[in-house]
């Protein structure tokens, strides 16, 4: 019998007297393959915490896969604090609140106080539970924007930045030595709360933290008289209530919300993919964008982390990649900061090192220091801790990330989107104002530094093997990466994971070129899926449209062939 098998057997065994579950595991009973898939490895618990397809398995996410991630979790943090404290949101994504209930109640039995929001909120509202209520942990369960298959559980430290290598080493060290039947602590939800030992987080502290976003605003009162005309979609996320608080507050009121994606959904009926980077995504929005002939489109990823944005440049609708609005709102914040006599000395701003070059550009033109930091808003997180401990926090004016993730202050410590809306919503109205859209202007910033193209490919390796197919080609490339492409000659390799970046150890290739592109190959930290981003400069448009088909090419047949 294999070891999959066991472990079905397994299963079967413990959850035969709960009907529902039998019916699921009968279900597969001669299906190896699944079975397979379901049990041939445990869940792993990384930096990005767990994240997985929901069912019954080791390799699923569900309350038993959940209870124990919690059960490791609270034997590290019992380890390291006498009365450790947590904090724990959730998403509308299927099973999220089942889920947090689950970690509450694994928590609460282990003696630690648990504050547990009363409804669906963005995961940075949990980045600022765990720092306002002074917390040692939080969990946010969520999968971002994976299909409606997936949930998630992230972990957090009491920084709120999403935990560090060595912790979630330790955490999962716990979780494989805890049995996943026997050997997690709980206890009944309800009498937790009567305890007092889990506690609500009231609706006044969802309102601390949307006042707390609107005090990011540089010019809060440019929206008032601008008329602009947006239309809004959650993506049947958590991003509707605050987002659109934050709206109000500004003064933007011309709002058409897309009404198949306004209200909570963990199927995603109009978006298998909720991805705002993906345009299927947004086809509602655009619709409903030309319809009521709207100045902007505004998207919010499932656990509203994450913003996206089109623009309605004099008919021709524009979507904004997530490196066009990074550029753009650094080059705002300097300007209006400059204007407004706010921007500190010595200003600091972050990004991923996939993120665009550009940026590092208009840092220079205003005089900000721009760090570069491997992928993850975690060390975007990192480096505000670094200024906080020095007394410096308000040298960070600006943090963000290609896949759409930003933030302007260190209240907390991962990417936002409600704080992200609110930016963008202001420096449109203040363009508006000006009679230029968001395009226009992008197209001015071009013109001062060159045009910069950044484009990100996937390829996915999905199942049982698809890790391991992932692992050798890093292997290969490591030892037989490309000496060309396209027909520029490759001048330097960097190996973040042996090279002295001065950064922690990464899966990250970056390959420089003779001709001042770049192209880095990095393997997804949440997803089955290896990542290739292009970094190109040229002249003009179609120079590095050109370039960015040859390239793609060119790097598709190479992986192809590996």
């Amino acid at each position: 019998m294999s070891k999959e098998r066991e472990l079905f057997e397994l299963w079967t065994e413990n959850l035969k007297n709960d009907e529902k579950y039998r019916v699921e595991l009968n279900g597969i009973k001669d299906d190896e393959a699944e079975i397979k898939d379901r049990f041939y490895c445990e869940l792993d618990f990384g930096t990005a915490g767990l994240r997985g397809v929901l069912g019954l398995g080791a390799n699923r996410m569900n309350v038993f896969t959940v209870g124990r991630a919690t059960q490791g979790l609270s034997d590290f943090l019992k380890s390291e604090k006498e009365n450790p404290v947590v904090a724990i949101a959730y998403d509308s994504r299927i099973n999220s609140s089942l889920f947090a209930r689950q970690a509450a109640s694994v928590f609460a039995a282990n003696g630690i106080k648990t504050y547990l929001y009363d409804e669906l909120m963005p995961t940075p509202a949990l980045s600022f539970a765990v720092r306002e209520l002074g917390c040692d942990s939080g969990v946010v369960i969520t999968a971002s924007h994976n299909p409606a298959k997936y949930n998630g559980y992230k972990a957090y430290g009491g920084d709120g930045c999403q935990i560090g290598p060595k912790t979630a080493k330790s955490v999962m060290e716990n979780i494989l030595k805890t049995d996943i039947f026997s050997g997690v602590k709980s206890m009944d939800f309800e009498s937790g709360l009567k305890s007092g030992i889990i506690e609500m987080i009231p609706d006044s502290f969802v309102q601390k933290y949307i006042d707390r976003v609107m005090k990011e605003a540089i010019d809060p009162d440019v929206c008032k008289d601008a008329g602009l005309k947006l239309v809004y979609t959650p993506l049947n996320g958590a991003g509707n209530k605050c987002v659109r608080a934050v709206l109000q507050k500004l003064g933007v009121t011309d709002i058409t919300v897309v009404p198949e994606q306004e209200h909570p959904d963990g199927n995603f009926p109009t978006c298998p993919y909720p991805n705002p980077e993906m345009p299927e995504a947004l086809d509602l929005g655009f619709k409903l964008t030309e319809k009521t002939g709207a100045d902007l489109l505004l998207a919010t990823d499932p656990d509203a982390d994450r913003v996206a944005a089109a623009v309605n440049d004099s008919g021709d609708f524009k979507i904004l990649s997530g490196n066009d609005i990074g550029v753009l709102l650094l080059d705002y914040i300097c300007a209006a900061r400059i204007q407004k006599g706010i921007m500190p000395k010595n200003p600091v701003a972050v990004k991923s090192l996939v993120s665009t070059k550009l940026a590092d550009a208009v840092a220079k033109e205003y005089g900000v220091e721009m760090k570069n930091v491997l992928t993850g808003f975690k060390f975007i997180g990192e480096e505000i801790l670094k200024l906080e401990e020095k007394g410096e926090e308000n040298r960070f004016i600006f943090g963000f990330e290609e896949s759409c993730g930003y933030l302007s202050a260190g209240y907390v410590r991962d990417k936002d989107a409600v704080n992200g809306s609110m930016l963008i919503i202001e420096m449109a109205c203040a363009y508006k104002k000006q009679g230029k859209t968001l395009a226009q202007r992008l197209n001015e910033i071009y013109e001062k530094h060159g045009i910069y193209y950044n484009k990100v490919e996937s390829f996915a390796f999905e199942g049982a093997d698809g890790m391991e197919k992932m692992a050798g080609i890093m292997r290969f490339l490591r030892g037989n990466g490309p000496l060309q492409i396209g027909g520029a000659a490759v001048v330097e390799t960097t190996d973040y994971l042996s090279s002295d970046t001065g950064l922690p150890p990464s899966d990250v290739l970056e390959y420089g070129l003779n001709n001042t592109c770049a192209v880095i190959v990095r393997p997804s930290g949440t997803e089955p899926k290896i990542k290739i981003y292009y970094s190109l400069v040229g002249k003009t448009r179609d120079e590095v449209n050109n370039l960015a088909r040859l390239y793609s090419r060119e790097l598709k047949a190479f992986i192809d062939k590996i």
